[in-house]
């Protein structure tokens, strides 16, 4: 479970088995989870996160969306 970036109490990794899936990124605080499509950033997934917080979320993977593609790209390239 690559760990891309930190954000506060927010963790955005994927998961290393699935390099087969579209381009996309997990958020995870405690025990709510989001999953982002990031081509285009689309929820795809959640579970506990309410919906004001997803919105900020998006935000966040739009903001770093360069750094999560380039990770991806890097680590299932290997």
């Amino acid at each position: 479970m690559p760990t891309v970036l930190r954000v506060g109490p927010y963790r955005f990794f994927f998961f290393s088995n699935e390099g087969d899936e579209p381009l996309h990124i997990h958020v995870r605080r405690d025990r709510a989870l989001a999953k982002f499509w990031l081509e285009p950033v689309v929820l795809a997934e959640s579970a506990n996160f309410p919906a004001q917080e997803l919105g900020m979320l998006r935000g966040l993977v739009v903001e770093n969306h360069a750094k999560l593609v380039e990770a991806w790209h890097e680590y299932f390239s290997r």
